[in-house]
């Protein structure tokens, strides 16, 4: 499995937890509005860090962290990642998953085995727009099985969708919603420009307060928690 970076402390990425982000390289998708191309672009990638730093790492400050999200790129891609993050659960630590859910099997392999605690799903569009919004094409029946795999588990979760335009508009996050009818959590992610897979997207817009406060209106009665972050 092959890591790009770690970043060592982190107050905001596991829920209510003080966590270090582990960074895989590598993506399936394409998504013009990523703001991780060193991790999707192959030309960019870095010298991958050793496993053993990193456990290294995770060892010394075992007294310091509650948990370790592994993100990317896309984690799933790397068939060690189960092994990976359960090594890491036996340090002690709580494991946070971030992933696009095109890979249900990996999934369902680490929710099974207990080496996830936390799994958060980016879905990135409805189903019919998947391909257009990701630049690449995409098994949606495997998205759509990883969703209701969530769903179904014991482990914490939430689906959130980035609110970037104009690849998605209003109704694009509403059919998301009845899709994910009765998820325990949904966030939208008002887009941020900064730095992008597609250069272009420096001059993307996210959606406006007015429609963010109507699209609440709208799914908050589709789901038992929704996030606007």
């Amino acid at each position: 499995m092959n890591i790009g970076y770690l970043q060592r402390f982190s107050l905001i990425d596991y829920p209510g937890k003080i966590s270090a982000i582990i960074f895989t390289q590598g993506c399936n998708f394409r998504c013009g509005y990523c703001h991780n191309p060193e991790l999707v672009n192959p030309g960019l990638f870095s010298e991958p860090m050793a496993h053993a730093d990193v456990f290294a790492f995770l060892e010394k400050r075992s007294d310091k962290l509650d948990a370790v999200v592994i993100t990317g790129g896309e984690p799933t891609m790397h068939k060690a990642l189960p092994a990976f993050a359960a090594t890491i659960k036996d340090m002690g630590y709580l494991v946070k998953l971030d992933t696009n859910g095109t890979n249900p099997e990996i999934l369902g392999e680490m929710i099974s085995s207990r080496t996830i605690d936390y799994i958060a799903m980016d879905i990135k569009a409805p189903t019919e727009k998947y391909d257009e919004v990701v630049n690449a094409p995409v098994d949606k029946e495997a998205v759509v099985a990883s969703m209701n795999m969530i769903m179904d588990s014991p482990v914490d979760y939430e689906f959130r969708t980035t609110l970037v335009q104009p690849l998605l508009v209003p109704e694009d996050i509403i059919r998301i919603g009845e899709l994910i009818r009765g998820a325990r959590q949904y966030v939208l992610q008002r887009f941020v420009p900064s730095k992008h897979v597609d250069a272009d997207f420096i001059t993307a817009k996210t959606f406006s307060d007015e429609t963010i406060e109507d699209l609440k209106l709208r799914i908050e009665p589709l789901v038992e928690r929704l996030v606007i972050r």
